[in-house]
């Protein structure tokens, strides 16, 4: 949908949050009022109503799906954006807005300046289904991720003895390591039907047999790591900068997994 004003009002809403967020967090106001939260999470969840109203038009084609690159991208930042925005209501993570909130509007921003054309035809309910749980799977490892890019911020800061205002009301990092690993392992299982459907059940979703791929095998390999790390955590409990470098590693190659091949062949091919 080309609607500027539409837009311009959902990248305001996006950075807005992004920004009370921060202001919050400097001042060391990491428990606010049930009110001043629920503000926050207003705005949040307009921008993302915007977002999605948005996007449908660009990401339905008649028959299938438009997985552009840009379009994609923007799809997997409003999948980010609602997880977070439902987990807020259960769980004091809203600082990771700071993050997640600017950047889903620059994905927004991104998709209305260069809309591109990938139609990929719907053939059944199962490959629907493998497509909606490889997203939820790449959106709860992504808040993962960001959750472990603040928890390296926090722990530098802590070493260094600089306990400034950010970190200050950030919650204490036992508590958010407990937050990462739930993410993670929701996200793990997830990501194991996803590699399971596309790997043992490939005529049913793609209705081609199965062959490897670059996209496999760095699914697989992204499946293996986040799988090491759970196991380490279970059984040698591991924690902190080595954990959080093995879900940094994981999300990555799930980046490239994800979007990669369509990056080379729609920005640098050109095809």
């Amino acid at each position: 949908m080309t609607n500027p004003a539409l837009n311009f009002l959902a990248l305001a809403l996006y950075v807005a949050v992004g920004v009370l967020l921060v202001q919050r967090l400097v001042r060391g106001q990491g428990d606010a009022t049930r009110g001043a939260r629920l503000g926050v999470l207003a705005l949040g969840l307009g921008a993302a109503v915007l977002h999605v109203v948005l996007l449908y038009p660009a990401l339905r084609l008649e028959g299938g799906l438009n997985l552009a690159l840009t379009t994609m991208f923007s799809l997997a930042a409003w999948v980010v954006v609602v997880l977070y925005l439902c987990t807020s209501t259960l769980r004091p993570i809203d600082y990771l807005g700071i993050l997640i909130m600017p950047l889903a509007g620059l994905t927004l921003l991104v998709e209305w300046l260069w809309p591109g054309q990938a139609p990929m035809p719907l053939t059944s309910g199962f490959q629907a289904a493998h497509i909606v749980v490889s997203i939820l799977a790449y959106g709860l490892l992504c808040l993962a991720a960001v959750q472990s890019l603040l928890l390296l911020y926090q722990e530098r800061h802590l070493h260094a003895r600089q306990p400034g205002g950010l970190v200050r009301a950030l919650p204490p990092m036992q508590a958010t390591e407990t937050a990462l690993f739930q993410m993670i392992g929701l996200g793990f299982v997830l990501l194991t039907l996803t590699v399971a459907s596309g790997v043992f059940f490939s005529e049913e979703t793609f209705g081609r047999p199965f062959k490897f791929t670059h996209h496999i095998v760095l699914a697989l390999i992204a499946w293996g790591v986040y799988g090491v790390l759970l196991l380490g955590r279970w059984r040698l409990g591991w924690r902190g900068r080595p954990a959080i470098r093995l879900a940094l590693a994981g999300f990555a190659l799930l980046v490239l997994a994800y979007f990669g091949s369509k990056f080379v062949f729609e920005v640098v091919l050109g095809r």
